[in-house]
């Protein structure tokens, strides 16, 4: 009889998991959609607040191009995680506009959003889009203080200084948050290499 009732127990309790889990699984494919476009809209914005006046479009066999640049890690703990073209009016493409990710911020991942100008290889526009700082700190590099110095620096290798930025590749460090300056310029660093890889290939 003891045996009887454990077994029927352990059949309650599985049965419990099972419908549990069914339902976790019915919830997160609800979920899921809705939580995707309403990320996929908020890069789109922020694409279109880096770089203006423009409009985007799929770069043929973009997935394969960022997979190749982020195998070959031309910056270490930084990969890019997306790519438009930038283009006209008339369809003539002006540049692009791409999303990377820096994993070294200082608690966690800070992922930026950037758009570079073909006509004179300058960036548009700099955007932090999420990032996981100190409030009070490295948390500071969503402030217009610290991202609109980004807008007009040549496309090339950028590094943080602590003191004034004296020179086109040098941006200023957020004061007590060396570690988030360095994540968001590795960001910023491995979207601007992927620049030059594009744009060498006519992409």
């Amino acid at each position: 009889m003891a045996k009887s009732k454990v077994f029927k127990n352990c059949l309650a309790l599985l049965l419990i998991t099972l419908v549990a889990g069914f339902a976790l699984a019915v919830v997160n494919e609800i979920t899921a959609k809705p939580i995707s476009e309403a990320e996929n809209k908020a890069k789109m914005a922020a694409y279109e607040s880096v770089f203006s006046g423009v409009e985007f479009e799929e770069l043929n066999s973009s997935d394969k191009l960022i997979k190749a640049e982020n195998d070959s890690a031309p910056v270490q703990n930084a990969s890019v995680d997306d790519v438009l073209r930038a283009v006209d009016k008339n369809g003539n493409t002006v540049g692009y506009v791409m999303s990377a990710t820096s994993a070294s911020g200082y608690g966690g991942d800070v992922k930026i959003a950037i758009g570079i100008s073909a006509a004179d290889d300058k960036i548009t526009g700099f955007k932090v889009l999420s990032h996981s700082e100190t409030a009070g700190l490295g948390a500071k590099c969503t402030e217009d203080d610290f991202q609109n110095q980004f807008a007009g620096k040549s496309a090339g290798k950028l590094s943080y200084v602590k003191n004034a930025a004296a020179s086109d590749s040098e941006i200023d460090a957020i004061s007590g948050a060396t570690i988030t300056s360095s994540a968001v310029t590795d960001a910023v660093n491995a979207a601007t290499h992927f620049y030059s890889t594009l744009k060498e290939g006519q992409q």
